[in-house]
């Protein structure tokens, strides 16, 4: 069968790789892929990785060591099971939350999944989806409804990282909110924060994601780079301070204007992953008490159930997809331009076109 092998930077082949052979392992379902999308973490590690994949070094979770084929935000129909598994059958469209924890550290009894010790991705961190069929385990398998279209379903796990985010703000009805960066991961934060019942103005620099943004629920969509922009949220929110700032863009100037928005006592979220370094004036964070944040992937058994329910129950998915493309062409349709900032929303691969 055909994957997509990451080897190294720009350095991605379709390869014909084994296919999975015998029945499942224990605790373990066969998936038929049906979609994968792509994301900025993708893009990053294809573009001038490699960050996460352990081409040189093996994972202390997963023990891959080499080439890797790509995919972590999954969509497959389960081909068959392996013993011990009760609760998925054959013909059932799954989502695996991708991330993959052990259940014995403290953090996994603690419930906070995603920080295992022994945590690993699927796609990043071993053999990904960007293929026609992988073993993968049952319990970060959760269901799709039967409402849920595949191409919305594809996305589900970056969803379900957004929600992750918007429970660490913990965010309420009617706060006032200011979004930075509704592009990848940012308008699927966007998504949540509308479900919530804040009101946000989302901020960024392309007039079509700026556009979705009203779209999809935000209050006021403002160009970043605006002389006043300041002003110009608070007239949006109606002279309302701004409870909480939440950073989805990683590009380098937005957590330091991101502090410069927030209110005294307010919250400061940090979603976007960024490339250096930053620097952050400490002592007014102190001074005015304001709560710094991080947030980072997603806990399975609370977010992707969540997610798949306002995929089925929206117009997120058809708000959000770019394209989708064939296996073969997922490097000059997919990473490349994703890798270039010439995409406008998600782009899925379907392994089987």
């Amino acid at each position: 069968m055909r994957a997509a092998v990451y080897h190294g930077p720009r350095d991605v082949r379709l390869e014909d790789v084994a296919e999975p052979s015998g029945a499942p392992g224990p605790q373990a379902v066969r998936l038929r892929v049906l979609r994968v999308a792509l994301c900025g973490t993708d893009a990053g590690e294809y573009a001038h990785g490699p960050h996460m994949i352990p081409l040189h070094r093996r994972h202390p979770g997963s023990g891959h060591l080499g080439p890797l084929v790509l995919g972590h935000e999954i969509l497959g129909e389960v081909e068959a099971v392996g013993a011990g598994v009760e609760n998925l059958a054959p013909g059932d469209r799954v989502v695996p939350g991708a991330g993959m924890w052990c259940g014995r550290c403290a953090w996994c009894e603690a419930g906070r999944t995603n920080l295992c010790a022994r945590y690993y991705t699927l796609g990043l961190n071993a053999d990904g989806g960007l293929t026609e069929r992988l073993d993968v385990p049952a319990i970060m398998c959760r269901p799709v409804p039967v409402a849920c279209a595949d191409d919305a379903a594809a996305m589900a796990q970056p969803l379900a990282v957004a929600l992750h985010a918007v429970d660490r703000a913990r965010v309420a009805r009617d706060e006032a909110v200011v979004l930075i960066g509704v592009g990848g991961i940012g308008l699927f934060v966007l998504a949540g924060l509308v479900a919530r019942g804040a009101r946000v103005v989302a901020l960024d620099v392309d007039e079509a994601k700026l556009a979705t943004a009203m779209r999809l629920g935000a209050a006021a969509a403002l160009d970043a780079r605006a002389p006043g922009v300041g002003e110009a949220i608070g007239e949006a929110l109606g002279g309302a301070p701004v409870d909480v700032v939440l950073e989805a863009s990683g590009a380098p100037a937005s957590p330091a204007l991101g502090q410069r928005l927030v209110r005294r006592g307010g919250r400061l979220v940090l979603v976007g992953m960024q490339a250096a370094p930053r620097e952050l004036d400490l002592a007014d964070l102190v001074l005015r008490e304001v709560d710094l944040v991080t947030s980072v992937a997603h806990v399975c058994d609370h977010d992707l159930p969540v997610a798949l329910e306002l995929l089925a129950a929206g117009p997120l998915a058809g708000e959000a997809l770019d394209r989708v493309v064939p296996l073969d062409a997922v490097v000059e349709d997919g990473l490349e331009p994703l890798a270039a900032g010439r995409v406008a929303g998600k782009v899925l691969v379907a392994p089987g076109r």
